[in-house]
C-alpha cells in the first residue's frame, strides 16, 4: 500500500504543485511530499516478510530523515503517529488502523507550533475521525478506507472555506491534495492487490552541499561505508561510537534514531567502522562502495581546480567555538554567505528543498561548540528545526525566512560574546530587514484582489504580492518605493542568473538617483527563478 500511494503521489507531484497560493515558479509541495515518501519506500522495498509494525516504523525513521519542505516534515509527523500506535502489531484490523491513523493526525498536530485548518492537518483529521467511526461498524479494512477517503476529499474541497486565501487563488490546499493522492494510491494496492505504476521515472534530485569537482587520485577516504544498526539495547553508548570512527574518515553522520542508528562515512578502513558497530548491535543494509571506481568523469567546477578542492575539503577540522550551516540558492549568494563565515552551504531554496538529512550532515561535517542553521526560506524551518533533534550537537535554528535576512543575521554575529547573546542579536536583526522578490507568474490567478496572467511580472513584498508588472525592472522600482520609509537606511539588490551586470548597473544607477539619502547596493546574487531579490534595512 505504502508504496503504491508513493507511485501514485510521484505520477501527480506536479499537479499539486500547481496548486501553488502564489502562482510563482517554485511551488513545490507535491514534489517536497514525493521526495519525502520515496525515500521511506525504498527502504520499505527492502522487507521480505514484513510485520505491520515493523513495516510502520522504517516508514517513520525513514520519512522522519528524507523530510522536505514543511509538508514533507508535516508528512514524517503522521508517519511517526502511525508507526507509534502500530508498534509490535504483526496485523491489524479496522479498529487498530483506524486508531493509528488518529494517533498520526494528533501527533502531526502536536509538531506544529500553531496548527491552521484548512490545510493538510485538516484533511488529515477529518479522514481520522472519519475512520475510527467508521471502524465501529466496518470490520473489512478496505471498505473501511473507501469511506474514510471520501470523506478526506470532501474536507479537501472544503479547504478553500477554511481559508479564504485559497478562494480568491481558486485552489484547494496543495498539502491536503497530496495526502490524498497518497490515500488513493494506498487503496488502490488494497482493493486490487496491484501496484500503481510509475508513469513516469522518479527524478533523482539531490540538495545537499554543492558538489565539488573531484580528482580521483586526491580522494583521501575511498569508501562510503553506509549501514543501520539495530541496537541491542536503549544503553549503547552511540556516543563512544561515533567518536571512536571519527578520525578514521570525514563526511561522518551518525543519527541515533530510538532503536536503530543510521550511519554514514567516508573512510580507507570499512571494516574497522563495522567491528565498532558490532559492539552496539546487529548490523542490516549496508552497502559499501569504491568512490574512485565510481568518479570516472570530472565535472568542470566555478571555485577552483578539482585538485584544489579536494585538499580544501581533506584539510583537517579545526575546532571553534561557533560553526555555521546556510541554505542558498544562487552562487553570488553562497559567495556571500562564505564571505561572512559560514562553514558549510547547502545549495537550495525555492524549488528544491533540502531534507533533514541534508541540513544534518552539513552540521556533522563541523566541529564547534555551537552550530547556527540558517535556512533562509520559510518552508525549510520545520526541516532545520527537526535536523537540531535528531543531532546529539548544539544546534540552534535562526529562523530566517529569505536570503537577506540571513546575511543580516550573519552581520549581527559577534564571534567573542556568548551563544544566547548571538542568538538574541541575531533574531533580532531579522526584524529590521524588509524582502522583496521579482519573479513571474506561472497561471492565471487572483490575489488580493489583483487579477494576474501567466507570465505578468509579480512583485512580492515580505510574502504579499505588492506589484504586477511587464518587466522585472518596473517590479523593482514599484517594490522600492512601497518598501522604504523615512527610517530606511540602506537598500541592496541581489539580481539573478536570468539578468546581465549590464542591465543591474542601469538599474542600480535609477535607484541610486532616486533614493539619494539611502545607501544603495548592488550584488551579483546569481539565483535561479528571482531576477532580483530587493533588500531594505
Amino acid at each position: 500500500m505504502l508504496i503504491s500511494a508513493s507511485n501514485h503521489l510521484n505520477n501527480n507531484k506536479v499537479a499539486v504543485d500547481k496548486l501553488n497560493v502564489f502562482p510563482v515558479p517554485d511551488g513545490d509541495t507535491g514534489t517536497n511530499m514525493s521526495l519525502t515518501f520515496t525515500a521511506a519506500s525504498q527502504e520499505i522495498k527492502k522487507f521480505i516478510t514484513p510485520a505491520i509494525g515493523d513495516v510502520a516504523k522504517t516508514l517513520s525513521s525513514a520519512s522522519l530523515r528524507g523530510a522536505r519542505g514543511n509538508s514533507g516534515v508535516i508528512l514524517s509527523q503522521l508517519c511517526r503517529g502511525l508507526a507509534k500506535s502500530l508498534e509490535s502489531k504483526q496485523n491489524a484490523d479496522s479498529k487498530e488502523i483506524a486508531a493509528a491513523l488518529k494517533c498520526a493526525s494528533d501527533t502531526a498536530y502536536k509538531a506544529v507550533m500553531r496548527p491552521t485548518e484548512g490545510t493538510i492537518l485538516t484533511v488529515a483529521r477529518e479522514f481520522a475521525e472519519a475512520a475510527v467511526k467508521i471502524s465501529q461498524r466496518e470490520e473489512d479494512v478496505c471498505a473501511m478506507l473507501k469511506e474514510a477517503i471520501d470523506v478526506a476529499k470532501t474536507a479537501l474541497d472544503n479547504t478553500p472555506n477554511q481559508l479564504p486565501v485559497l478562494k480568491e487563488a481558486g485552489v484547494v490546499d496543495a498539502g491536503g491534495a497530496g495526502l490524498v493522492v497518497l490515500l488513493e494510491g494506498a487503496y488502490h494496492a488494497l482493493s486490487t492487490g496491484e501496484l500503481v505504476e510509475i508513469k513516469e521515472a522518479v527524478k533523482q534530485t539531490t540538495s545537499g552541499a554543492v558538489q565539488a569537482s573531484i580528482d580521483v587520485e586526491n580522494i583521501k577516504f575511498a569508501y562510503c561505508t553506509e549501514f543501520i544498526i539495530d541496537k541491542k539495547s536503549a544503553s549503547v553508548d552511540v556516543k563512544r561510537f561515533s567518536e571512536v570512527i571519527d578520525p578514521k574518515g570525514d563526511c561522518k553522520l551518525v543519527i541515533d534514531d530510538d532503536e536503530i542508528v543510521k550511519v554514514h562515512i567516508h573512510t580507507n578502513n570499512p571494516g574497522f567502522v563495522l567491528e565498532e558497530a558490532l559492539k552496539l548491535g546487529m548490523l542490516s543494509r549496508i552497502k559499501i562502495d569504491n568512490m574512485k571506481l565510481q568518479h570516472t568523469t570530472i565535472m568542470e567546477s566555478e571555485g577552483g581546480s578539482p585538485v584544489e578542492q579536494q585538499a580544501d575539503a581533506q584539510k583537517p577540522k579545526q575546532h571553534k567555538k561557533y560553526g555555521f550551516v546556510s541554505v542558498v540558492a544562487g552562487s553570488g549568494l553562497a559567495d556571500i554567505f562564505s564571505d561572512y563565515g559560514v562553514d558549510e552551504i547547502i545549495e537550495g531554496g525555492q524549488t528544491m528543498n533540502p531534507s533533514t538529512d541534508d541540513i544534518l550532515s552539513a552540521a556533522e561535517n563541523i566541529d564547534a561548540d555551537c552550530i547556527f542553521i540558517l535556512p533562509n526560506n520559510k518552508n525549510i524551518i520545520l526541516a532545520a528545526n527537526q535536523a537540531q533533534e535528531l543531532s546529539d550537537k548544539n544546534i540552534v535554528v535562526i529562523p530566517t525566512k529569505t536570503a537577506p535576512q540571513g546575511i543580516a543575521a550573519m552581520m549581527a554575529f559577534l564571534p567573542h560574546v556568548e551563544q544566547d547573546v548571538n542568538e538574541q542579536s541575531m533574531c533580532e536583526a531579522i526584524s529590521n530587514v524588509k524582502t522583496g522578490q521579482v519573479t513571474y507568474a506561472v497561471r492565471d490567478t487572483s490575489v488580493s484582489g489583483t487579477e494576474i496572467k501567466s507570465g505578468d511580472i509579480i512583485g512580492i513584498a515580505d510574502g504579499e504580492i505588492s506589484a504586477v508588472s511587464s518587466t522585472p525592472d518596473e517590479a523593482l522600482l514599484k517594490l522600492a518605493e512601497e518598501m522604504t520609509d523615512d527610517d530606511s537606511e540602506v537598500i541592496t539588490v541581489y539580481y539573478g542568473e536570468d539578468i546581465s551586470d549590464e542591465q543591474a548597473n542601469d538599474i542600480l544607477d535609477t535607484l541610486e538617483e532616486k533614493y539619494d539619502d539611502i545607501d544603495v547596493l548592488l550584488q551579483k546574487g546569481n539565483q535561479p527563478l528571482y531576477y532580483y531579490i530587493l533588500s531594505v534595512e
